[in-house]
């Protein structure tokens, strides 16, 4: 519980009634708001919650944050005007929660691809240096050791300031955490105080929110724009948009690559799958991740850490004991030599990056056979992009189901389609179940081949027509093999 004025505190609103007023919870959902609620009315992006306003007074409600008053005011309600509900929303909820993320340093990782594995890798380096740390991410969260389910990329602006309230109060002195364009465009992350913020890259994705590219950079270096002064902003030199992510920032700027002079400089020297050896900053070393795309996000990591001012040789000794993500480059290994890995490439350049990686590593005259599919009601134009992709990339193709969700799965195998030049058409096949796709892959495959399965990763479900029912693509491809007498190791 805590005061209104407390809650109210620096946000630059008009207060209409009484303001001696103590809120027990902080509610944007009309349909759970009682009784010593504070409701905030948004304007979303497919309803307004300021209808819902005559609703939650019914339910008990007495006070109301909005844009808009009523046109006829109640009494005994306090009514709170706000510019903008979405970003007084975040505000009020670090008050609420007593500002946690000003008791540890808080850094967000941003970007198409990479935002997972570098925030988690993160997580787990720290943990390991003897920090009590904090993880919000896609996969999973963590209060120090404490997992906690994951539901979005980055939760709402309640949920998520109580997360870290709890890591507060459970000691952490680092979080790091995955920070979505959704969030920064919804203002989730309003209130928050970050100590630093990290750029992977940038490429085609989320446009059916955005609608275009540009508004989706946009939302991404805004991020940036916010950081203090005291922060510090890492940057991905390999991608040509990190120089306008940071071009407004006032945090001191950073930056590492492969491929282009930057502060923190690796290369990869050796490539194979059980690992990779590379060079960072003049020294050499082995780690247990695959491939250019992982080299990069474990310079992120390195980089971060050295800004955190961890001792660099043993950061560079953690970063070697480090082990992969889960759904990132995970691979089950028949007992005959056929190699399948599971991967959440689900942007063209991600498939591109796993399918590069696998072709540089994979022994000659081997097979690459890649099972992937797009998800439902998503951005729809990257679609035939991942399929040419794919198509190029792989000596065979089987377009499958992701998450259709409320479309026809075969109407997504079809925008596929298109993207298949009918020169590459021969190697393509088109199965809508997952598990028979699957299946088929490993029909096909021979001793020493590799099967890419992409789109789902981590995921244990399919959704269909607003069901989940559970589905893993790497319990799948493991019972498969069992089934056909082919042991994974």
């Amino acid at each position: 519980m805590a005061h209104l004025n407390k809650i109210i505190e620096g946000l630059d609103v008009k207060v209409t009634g009484n303001e001696n007023v103590d809120i027990k919870r902080l509610v944007f959902d009309s349909r759970i708001a009682r009784s010593g609620d504070l409701f905030v009315a948004q304007k979303g992006w497919s309803g307004d919650g300021h209808q819902y306003i005559p609703q939650v007074i019914a339910a008990g409600v007495n006070c109301i944050l909005c844009e808009n008053l009523p046109a006829d005011l109640q009494a005994g309600v306090t009514y709170i005007q706000s510019n903008d509900t979405h970003r007084d929303l975040g505000l009020a909820a670090s008050n609420f929660y007593g500002r946690p993320s000003s008791n540890f340093k808080l850094i967000g990782v941003t970007g198409t691809n990479g935002k997972t594995s570098i925030a988690t890798l993160l997580y787990r380096m720290f943990t390991n240096l003897g920090h009590k740390a904090g993880l919000l991410s896609t996969v999973c969260n963590y209060v120090g050791a404490k997992k906690v389910e994951s539901t979005h990329t980055t939760p709402d602006a309640v949920s998520l300031n109580a997360l870290l309230a709890e890591m507060a109060g459970a000691g952490c002195s680092y979080v790091f955490m995955e920070v979505s364009s959704h969030a920064v465009d919804q203002k989730r992350i309003a209130g928050l105080e970050f100590d630093g913020g990290i750029f992977t890259n940038i490429t085609h994705d989320h446009l059916d929110y955005h609608k275009t590219f540009d508004a989706y950079i946009k939302a991404k270096k805004s991020f940036f724009d916010g950081l203090p002064s005291s922060a510090f902003a890492l940057v991905n030199l390999d991608d040509k948009r990190a120089s306008v992510m940071v071009q407004n920032t006032t945090a001191s700027k950073n930056s590492y690559a492969l491929h282009s002079i930057a502060d923190f400089k690796g290369k990869v020297i050796e490539s194979h799958f059980d690992g990779t050896l590379m060079q960072i900053n003049s020294k050499e070393v082995w780690i247990k991740l695959i491939g250019q795309f992982n080299a990069s996000n474990l310079l992120a990591v390195f980089s971060t850490a050295c800004l955190l001012k961890q001792e660099p040789d043993e950061v560079l000794k953690q970063l070697s004991m480090l082990e992969t993500v889960d759904g990132r480059f995970e691979y089950v290994r028949s007992q005959n030599g056929i190699t399948a890995v599971v991967d959440y490439a689900h942007t063209p350049d991600a498939l591109k990056n796993v399918i590069d990686t696998i072709n540089q590593i994979r022994q000659g005259g081997a097979q690459l056979i890649t099972v992937v599919g797009a998800g439902g009601n998503r951005d729809k134009t990257k679609r035939p992009e991942m399929a040419r992709i794919s198509a190029n990339g792989s000596d065979k193709l089987i377009l499958t189901s992701d998450n259709p969700r409320f479309e026809e799965p075969q109407d997504i195998l079809n925008d596929m389609l298109a993207g298949v030049g009918p020169h590459l058409m021969k190697k393509v096949l088109s199965i809508v179940d997952r598990r028979e796709a699957i299946r088929t892959a490993v029909m096909m495959a021979s001793p020493g081949d590799t099967i890419l399965i992409a789109g789902k990763g981590h995921e244990t479900y399919q959704d269909v027509k607003g069901q989940k029912s559970h589905f893993s693509d790497k319990e799948v491809v493991a019972e498969i093999f069992m089934l056909n007498q082919v042991n994974p190791q």
